[in-house]
């Protein structure tokens, strides 16, 4: 008797991703958007254990999977980790999103030089480890997304230390772009323009907040969810698209 032929389909191998910053804002919206994809999403955390258990539930509700990992993401060694639970959860890494960011405004001349530290380590050195991270361990055909911001090219009054860190970040996504020639892998910055976070939010008055808005031709702010679209964009079909910065700000020059 012949054998019949096999009525199984071929499953197709999960894809994994590892969001830093997820437990809010940006992040969030990016974990929650990727798990919606089919990700199983690992939620990396600075600190608030709580938002992030919160992020994965709301996860876990709407089907997906997902778990909470903390770790600084200007230590190499908490990074590592990171990582590693994602090849323990979940076989492997196929896309990290680098959401995790500081920011804090003052004129050149009054930055204070703390604060510029603080930012420089997190902005910085943070996307520096993270992307070693990623060049060290994402899959073939992968994905990295760095996080940059439209006030690189905005050139806004108050932003001159922030700015600087994110041009940093402009110029690694450029260079690993290129570094990781041969393995098939896409590395691109998103650039978000005002978006309705509390990072964005914290300390502006809402006269602030609504000449802000007004800037766009969309005339409002930016949502994570907005952006969280861009991230899926480049996380999924856009192949095509690498060593790029995408400006995510509703049409601000």
């Amino acid at each position: 008797m012949s054998e019949q032929p096999s009525t199984e389909q071929p499953t197709t191998p999960r894809r994994v991703a590892v969001v830093t910053g997820g437990s809010r804002g940006i992040g969030r919206g990016s974990a929650e958007r990727l798990a919606a994809d089919g990700f199983a999403v690992v939620v990396n955390y600075a600190g608030n254990k709580t938002e992030a258990d919160a992020a994965v539930a709301a996860i876990t509700a709407a089907g997906g999977e997902a778990i909470a990992q903390q770790g600084d993401v200007a230590d190499e060694t908490a990074m590592a980790e990171v990582f590693d639970a994602a090849e323990r959860a979940f076989g492997g890494v196929d896309v990290v999103v680098h959401a995790a960011g500081v920011m804090t405004l003052a004129p050149l001349v009054d930055t204070d030089l703390d604060a510029l530290d603080r930012m420089h380590r997190t902005n910085i050195r943070g996307t520096f480890v993270v992307d070693q991270q990623a060049a060290r361990r994402v899959r073939d055909g992968g994905t990295i997304i760095n996080f940059s911001s439209s006030v690189v090219a905005l050139a806004l009054p108050g932003y001159s230390g922030y700015a600087a860190t994110k041009g940093a970040v402009e110029a690694m996504t450029l260079v690993l772009a290129r570094e990781l020639r041969g393995r098939d892998i896409t590395v691109n910055a998103v650039a978000p323009g005002p978006t309705a976070t509390a990072l964005f939010l914290d300390g502006k008055d809402e006269a602030t907040v609504a000449k802000l808005a007004a800037q766009a031709p969309l005339e409002r702010l930016g949502t994570p969810r907005d952006i969280a679209e861009v991230v899926s964009f480049l996380a999924g079909p856009a192949r095509w698209v690498n060593g790029q910065v995408l400006r995510a700000n509703g049409g601000i020059a």
